[in-house]
């Protein structure tokens, strides 16, 4: 199984998504690419087709999160845009999901977020009001979205061993919170290298500011490769 790596297009429009992805103009194959909600709702469907139509792989990451009937209909919707992944929120509950599944067609594969790494153990508690400690919540959900026809999480890497070990061996575990040594880690609580990801047990990297903001965006993303391969 090919275990891809995304590069999160976090761009505020179309226009500085083209010009970074200039650069990887000579890359052969493509890189997959992550879509977010600024970028897709600067732009809309259209620049997603468009980077359909050059033969990107690309994951949209719109964290769906409503109640099932509408979950359903914007999976349907969705999946005629020809994209390959989609997130939406474990927290929905096992019926939205359920529905998410039924509407997706078969091609689109569809990842649960179960805690954004961003969040702390303390966060997490206190913004939901919880005394589960981040583990438990996780693998929690990751269960529930199993359960529910899901095909996969999205969750930090740290949490993808205990997720492995809980699931099935096809549950995809797509780890965001990936960081080249010695790069910054902003606004993420939980991240790694992307070799202690898979080491970790992760079937997949998001990686962003690592590839997108350094001085040379390919040799960046040949260094994940390489680091991910081993």
């Amino acid at each position: 199984m090919v275990y891809p790596v995304f590069i999160a297009l976090d761009f505020p429009n179309a226009i500085t998504a083209r010009q970074f992805l200039a650069q990887f103009k000579d890359i052969s194959p493509k890189p997959a690419l992550k879509v977010g909600m600024a970028l897709f709702y600067a732009e809309g469907p259209d620049f997603v087709k468009e980077l359909r139509q050059q033969g990107y792989t690309i994951f949209l990451d719109l964290k769906l999160y409503d109640i099932p009937n509408t979950v359903g209909q914007a999976v349907a919707s969705i999946a005629k845009l020809d994209v390959q992944y989609l997130t939406l929120h474990a927290a929905g509950g096992e019926k939205m999901l359920r529905r998410a599944v039924e509407n997706k067609g078969a091609d689109l594969k569809l990842l649960a977020v179960t805690q954004l790494t961003s969040f702390s153990e303390e966060d997490m508690q206190q913004t939901q009001l919880t005394t589960a400690s981040l583990n438990e919540s996780v693998l929690h959900l990751a269960k529930l979205a199993q359960k529910a026809g899901v095909d996969g999480t999205i969750s930090s890497p740290f949490e993808a061993q205990i997720i492995k070990q809980q699931t099935h061996d096809n549950f995809l575990r797509i780890t965001p919170g990936i960081r080249l040594a010695g790069d910054d880690g902003n606004d993420q609580a939980r991240i790694t290298t992307p070799t202690q990801a898979r080491q970790f047990g992760a079937t997949g990297l998001v990686v962003g500011r690592s590839i997108t903001k350094a001085e040379t965006p390919v040799v960046a993303y040949q260094r994940v490769l390489a680091e991910w391969s081993i």
